[in-house]
């Protein structure tokens, strides 16, 4: 009876040892989880406070003239941050209007219609254009494709749409070579991709087949089951896919500043040069001194508010087709 109290006292000691154990580790896991949001959120905390602090000059000197203003004058300390913006906002739509649709015609291939053979070298090869440098596609954007644009798409499209109304103004080029806003757009679309396709690809892949396979079995064509089954299934993850996508062409510099034209005006032609605000920071960062900096930093203040309402769009368009 003594043997048999004494192991069951012992067993208890043990069990009891283990759970003290398996509690201790639970709360270091808690601890170290909260540890790391808490980090994330002082890192922006930090970001957007010294942004702020760094781009107060300006923002105390030109109030809303900074936004609106598109004067950009660095021998009288002049600074208008609007021909930036609409650079950004500019070439960013482009890039989604040309992205979007064929990154999902990639996804939508790859998980429906590719063979075998030739599924996994293409998904490869998307997934590869997101390894490339984005200086490389700039160098490959200047010095292989501007040529090419300006000679078989600015110049004829120009001599087309002189003098007409609206056209004329949107798609003319006093100087094609090239170099422009719908350029960087095009860029920026090729570098969205890989991005958005490969998560669209996923998540399709993911949809049950018995989903699909009921499609087809009432008659549905393939065109129907994109249509009604896939996308709608996947729809929240296809939103978050073009943001992330939309939020890479927003903050892109290098790719973008060897494109663009880098001009300090504001144009309303698509075809001519302009400028974003992550390229005209590149350019000009180097050699700002007072007010030129504060002007600079205060233009990445803004694009970092661009990037948050970004973020909150997509979150209330998440939340949106959930509820449906």
């Amino acid at each position: 009876m003594a043997a048999g109290s004494e192991a069951l006292s012992y067993a208890d000691r043990k069990s009891g040892s283990q759970v003290i154990s398996l509690t201790g580790r639970n709360a270091i896991f808690r601890a170290l989880c909260l540890s790391s949001a808490i980090l994330v959120l002082a890192v922006l905390a930090g970001i957007l406070i010294a942004m702020f602090i760094g781009g107060w000059p300006a923002f105390r000197e030109f109030g809303l003239g900074f936004f609106t203003g598109s004067a950009w004058d660095t021998q009288n300390d002049q600074y208008g941050a609007w021909p930036a913006i609409a650079g950004t906002l500019s070439t960013a739509v482009i890039a989604l209007i040309i992205g979007v649709p064929l990154s999902l015609g990639i996804a939508v291939f790859l998980t429906q219609l590719a063979p075998g053979w030739v599924r996994t070298p293409v998904a490869t090869a998307v997934e590869l254009l997101a390894a490339v440098p984005s200086i490389i596609y700039g160098m490959w954007g200047l010095f292989v494709f501007v040529p090419l644009f300006a000679r078989f798409f600015q110049v004829p499209v120009s001599n087309l749409t002189e003098g007409l109304p609206i056209v004329g103004t949107i798609l003319y080029s006093r100087s094609p070579t090239g170099l422009g806003v719908a350029t960087a757009g095009i860029i920026l679309a090729f570098m969205i991709v890989p991005f958005i396709a490969s998560i669209a690809r996923d998540m399709l892949a993911q949809i049950p087949t018995v989903l699909r396979e009921s499609a087809y079995g009432i008659g549905c064509t393939t065109w129907e089951v994109v249509r009604y089954v896939l996308l709608p299934q996947a729809g929240v993850s296809i939103i978050g896919a073009i943001m992330l996508g939309l939020g890479r062409a927003l903050g892109e510099t290098m790719a973008v500043t060897f494109v663009i034209g880098n001009a300090n005006r504001l144009s309303s032609s698509i075809l001519d040069p302009g400028s974003t605000i992550a390229s005209r920071i590149a350019n000009e960062f180097n050699e700002a001194l007072g007010l030129q900096m504060s002007a600079l930093i205060a233009t990445g203040c803004i694009l970092f508010l661009v990037t948050f309402v970004v973020l909150v769009v997509a979150r209330l368009l998440v939340a949106r087709m959930k509820a449906l």
